[in-house]
Formats: structure tokens, C-alpha cells, sequence
């Protein structure tokens, strides 16, 4: 769902040469940038904690209104974490493996284990028969109609906007990422534990500082807003009415990354919070380049500049997808279930 009065009609798929020589001079870290990005996201953060903290002798809403602005610090945290580990942010492994400890601990997620989860994420997404890790889950339209009652019903709770955006982020943050997949490798799993290890000790110095009342008023609505708008920012990035979902022998990369991937065109205040993440189809394209340079990737050939890019005006029309429809290679709403049996 473009804004198809101002956008271009999206540019022919460039090869792999062809994008590959685009984007190689975009995948080399700066150190400096990398630090000073650190400096002015976490810094802010921990002076926003120290507001809450003082706050919480006042009326509760200035409370609240800080914690709106400490999780939009946590959703840009969360990009140098995310940044880590696609090994994007320094060309030391020590240096991203340490970085994205401490910056998961800050957003309780495990590094190992969601670095290898979220590989998996960027080998699979937009392929049909490799659905259901590190994605939101997403049937066709066959899928939903041959499905018993009850998994409709499970289904259509799942993509609820308030179970995905309210309910859904608080789960995902405070208690599904502190048992690891048993799919994963023992560095993976044995990350989750060392992490939960580290959130409680994190925890528990705040709780002595604040004591527990105090700690919850200012934890829970900062994760509430943090994982919101994440979760937010991670389905607008794939679930738009012209995204790209083919069967494993029909999926292309490219396809999925510049086709898939949305250009999420937003003002400039949430693109730094969002650490430029909007420009996903670049991410997508190219995982090694660090976030400080999507941008410029992005402007840097007329290819990139030409992928149809979706307002926040577009992306609240987006809540009413539900369904991928193979027919007509779009995401449908469940509206459109009734067109299918007029």
C-alpha cells in the first residue's frame, strides 16, 4: 500500500553483480560512528532512568510520559544490538559479541540465541515452505480455509492488533526469550541462561535502588512501549498489501529483499530512534551494512531510490492484512474471504 501519486513505479531487479557492486563500499564499519552511536543512545537512556526515578515522587504520568521516551531509546538500543549480530557494527567479533551482550541485556534478549534465530529470518523470508522462525506468523488464504475452526480462531487472535502490539511484546521480552529453542546450538541455549542471569542482576540492583513498586512502574511501561513499537516496526517491514511470498522453488533473494522488505518512509526524529531501520530493503539486501549507512545506500543508486516506499499513512491501513493471497500475490485482509464466497 504505496503513496502512489508520488512514488515510481518500482524499478526492474537488478542482478547480483549488479547490486553487489552497489553495496560494497556501504559494508565497511566506522568505528568512530559506531562508538559515538553507542555514546548518544545509551547515555540518553541512562538519564532518562534516573528522570523516571526522581519522577516517581510526583504525579505518574510525567513517569509514563518518560518512559514513552526512554522505550523509543530502548527500540534504537535494540538496533545496535541487531546490528551486532549481523556482525555490521565493528570488524571486531570481540567487539560485537561484547556490544551485543550488554545491549541485549538492556532489552532482555539473548545475543547468540537471537542472532541465530534472526540468520534464520533473513535465509527464509518471503518463502512459503520455510515459514515459522523468527517471522510473524502469516497462512495464505488456502491455508485459513482448509484449517479446522479452532486454529482459524488461534489464528485470528494471533494477528489481533491489540494481542500483537499490547499483549504479544511484553510476552515476547519478559518471558518467551528466557527458555531457548530446542532447535538451537548449545552456545545459543547456554546464551539464554547467561543472559536471564544478567537481566536478574540488572534487576535486582534497580529493585534495591527503586525497590520492586518502583521498579515496575518504570520497567513495565518501558517495555510495553519499546516492544511495541518494535514489534511494530518488524511487521510493517513485511506485512504490506504488495510484499512478496513465493514457494522455495520460485523465491529469489533479491526478489525478497527489494520486493519484500519495505522502504518505511519516516519523519526524521523516528528514523534516528528507529536507527534508519525503514530502509529495510537495503538491510535486507546487504545485512553487513551498519545502520548509520542505510540511508546513504539507499540514495546512492537510482534501483534503491525507486522501490515504492510506505507512509505512516499507508502502514495503519496495513493493520487490516491478515492473509497472503497466492492468487493475486498480495496480502489480504479477511474481507476478503467473503469477496472469495459471493
Amino acid at each position: 500500500m504505496t503513496d502512489a501519486a508520488t512514488t515510481p513505479p518500482p524499478p526492474p531487479i537488478p542482478s547480483i553483480p549488479e547490486w553487489k557492486a552497489i553495496v560494497a563500499r556501504y559494508q565497511k564499519a566506522s568505528p568512530a560512528r559506531s562508538i559515538w552511536q553507542i555514546i548518544n543512545t545509551i547515555v540518553p537512556y541512562a538519564a532518562v532512568w534516573v528522570l523516571m526515578a526522581w519522577s516517581l515522587s510526583g504525579p505518574y504520568w510525567i513517569t509514563l510520559l518518560l518512559a514513552a521516551l526512554a522505550g523509543l531509546f530502548v527500540v534504537r538500543i535494540f538496533i545496535i544490538f541487531h546490528d551486532c549480530g549481523h556482525g555490521a557494527y565493528f570488524k571486531s567479533k570481540t567487539a560485537s559479541n561484547i556490544v551485543g551482550f550488554i545491549t541485549g541485556m538492556l532489552t532482555f534478549t539473548p545475543y547468540f540465541h537471537w542472532r541465530w534465530e534472526h540468520s534464520l529470518h533473513h535465509a527464509t523470508c518471503g518463502d512459503l515452505d520455510r515459514r515459522g522462525t523468527g517471522d510473524i506468523w502469516t497462512m495464505t488464504v488456502a491455508e485459513y480455509l482448509a484449517a479446522p475452526r479452532w486454529k482459524r480462531f488461534v489464528y485470528r487472535l494471533a494477528r489481533n492488533p491489540f494481542v500483537l502490539f499490547i499483549i504479544a511484546p511484553g510476552l515476547l521480552f519478559m518471558i518467551y526469550q528466557r527458555f531457548p529453542s530446542k532447535r538451537a546450538g548449545k552456545r545459543e541455549k547456554a546464551s539464554v541462561w547467561w543472559m536471564n542471569l544478567a537481566v536478574a542482576a540488572m534487576s535486582a540492583g534497580l529493585i534495591w535502588w527503586l525497590g520492586w513498586k518502583g521498579w515496575l512502574l518504570i520497567q513495565i511501561p518501558v517495555i510495553m512501549v519499546a516492544g511495541a513499537a518494535g514489534v511494530w516496526m518488524f511487521y510493517i517491514q513485511h506485512q504490506f498489501e504488495n510484499s512478496y511470498w513465493e514457494h522455495h522453488g520460485e523465491w529469489d533473494y533479491t526478489h525478497a529483499a527489494l520486493v519484500g522488505s519495505s522502504f518505511y518512509k519516516l519523519p526524521k526524529i523516528l528514523q534516528w530512534f528507529t536507527g534508519n531501520i525503514g530502509f529495510h530493503h537495503i538491510h535486507h539486501l546487504s545485512p553487513r551494512i551498519p545502520n548509520y549507512y542505510l540511508e546513504a545506500c539507499h540514495r546512492s543508486s537510482e534501483v534503491f531510490r525507486r522501490v515504492p516506499h510506505i507512509s505512516i499513512r499507508t502502514s495503519i491501513r496495513s493493520l487490516k492484512l491478515r492473509l497472503w493471497d497466492e492468487a493475486t500475490h498480495q496480502m489480504v485482509g479477511f474481507d476478503h474471504l467473503r469477496k472469495l464466497n459471493a
